[in-house]
């Protein structure tokens, strides 16, 4: 996942920020901990992934002070992963908490006979001269890991979840998503089409 420069905040494509496409009467989720807004952080088309596949797999976290709220934990109420399907319009945006990102940031990807994430964001960045931050992520594949494996694991069905996308930060730190310098993980059932998220500094 390449940074491609400023993208609509309405764009149906893959992109970090701007305002998600959800279903019609979309309830914008609320912390479990603090019950403020969470921030809407990324939304990646599924297709992007398997061209067979549709619809949208959408992040949101808890940004709102103090910032004590267990964010980072798949099941802590600190953030929600959805699957959206179809008719998606822009969500209708709370006017409290910190909700939207500074800055919405296209994607573009570049394929690689690499297999291993790291391996292959430094091949990009020697092969094309690119900072090594506008490498901001993989969809498919296999997560690398920062820390132990934590897949998660479905809530309905308590089968191990489908990896969906590895996020970085981002490409520039003032409007950069917040993982404490690491990374975040999205996950889904495909059965029960649920979503989860983590990250791991």
């Amino acid at each position: 996942m390449i940074y491609e420069g400023l993208a609509d905040a309405g764009a149906a494509r893959t992109r970090t920020g701007g305002v998600p496409l959800a279903p019609p009467g979309f309830e914008w989720p609320r912390c479990a901990e603090c019950d403020g807004p969470m921030q809407f952080q990324a939304q990646i088309r599924l297709d992007d992934i398997d061209p067979a596949e549709h619809g949208l797999f959408s992040i949101f976290m808890c940004e709102n002070e103090p910032g004590l709220c267990l964010e980072w934990e798949p099941d802590s109420g600190g953030n929600r992963a959805f699957v959206f399907r179809s008719d998606l319009v822009p969500a209708a945006v709370p006017s409290d908490g910190v909700v939207l990102l500074p800055e919405v940031s296209a994607i573009a990807y570049a394929a690689t006979p690499e297999v291993h994430y790291e391996r292959a964001r430094q091949r990009w960045h020697s092969e094309t001269g690119g900072p090594l931050r506008h490498v901001l992520g993989q969809v498919g594949g296999a997560p690398q890991w920062l820390q132990d494996d934590e897949t998660p694991t479905c809530g309905g069905c308590d089968a191990p979840m489908t990896f969906v996308v590895q996020l970085e930060e981002g490409h520039d730190r003032r409007t950069s998503l917040n993982f404490a310098g690491g990374c975040g993980y999205g996950f889904r059932c495909r059965p029960c089409d649920t979503a989860s998220f983590l990250w791991q500094p």
